[in-house]
């Protein structure tokens, strides 16, 4: 429902973050590493989830991109809650998580407070091939075209290419065409693909 929060940092701790956007304050809980990715700014940009639950409505907020996918493949494991997903996320880097799982290390995941054997070896079945891709989202890249290549890649991921390759693709197009249009980009790709 929300894809992102960005505005003023009115609170913050390793829980939780208020935000005020437009008047209105969002509480969006957060993890160790989102907490630590804050810092000292002011204002902030949060990727959202919003787990609904029977008796509640919660916003959980991610510092980047590529946590909140990670935060959605665990929640999609049978006996993961947003609430553990978000202790694993604030145990283990997103980075620490993803090798852990694709290396099949239940010992890491067992470290985590409150993980099991048995739910250690669910992450690892369920997630294990799923993993590559929360490897490979996208980080910001800094350059003019970021919105067009953005928007460009994004449709090039949607007809099942690779990322890496759509994304060199791309590469080679902006170095020729540099003032493309997101259509141009990827029917220009699509021929070099």
């Amino acid at each position: 429902m929300y894809a992102y929060i960005s505005g003023s940092l009115v609170s913050k701790n390793p829980a939780f973050v208020v935000l005020e956007a437009n008047g209105i304050g969002y509480q969006l809980h957060i993890s160790l590493n989102t907490y630590a990715a804050i810092g000292d700014q002011k204002e902030v940009k949060l990727y959202t989830y919003l787990a609904i639950r029977e008796d509640a409505h919660i916003l959980f907020g991610f510092a980047d991109e590529r946590e909140r996918a990670l935060f959605l493949q665990l929640i999609s494991v049978s006996g993961v809650g947003p609430n553990t997903a978000r202790l694993i996320l604030s145990s283990l880097t997103a980075d620490e998580t993803i090798e852990a799982i694709s290396l099949g290390n239940i010992h890491v995941l067992q470290s985590v407070k409150g993980i099991g054997g048995k739910t250690a070896q669910r992450i690892l079945v369920d997630l294990k091939d799923k993993v590559a891709k929360a490897a490979s989202l996208p980080e910001k890249v800094e350059s003019a075209h970021n919105r067009l290549k953005e928007e460009a890649l994004s449709g090039l991921l949607i007809l099942g290419f690779v990322r890496s390759q759509a994304e060199k693709a791309l590469d080679r197009v902006l170095k020729s065409t540099p003032g493309a249009s997101v259509e141009v980009l990827i029917k220009e790709a699509l021929k070099i693909l």
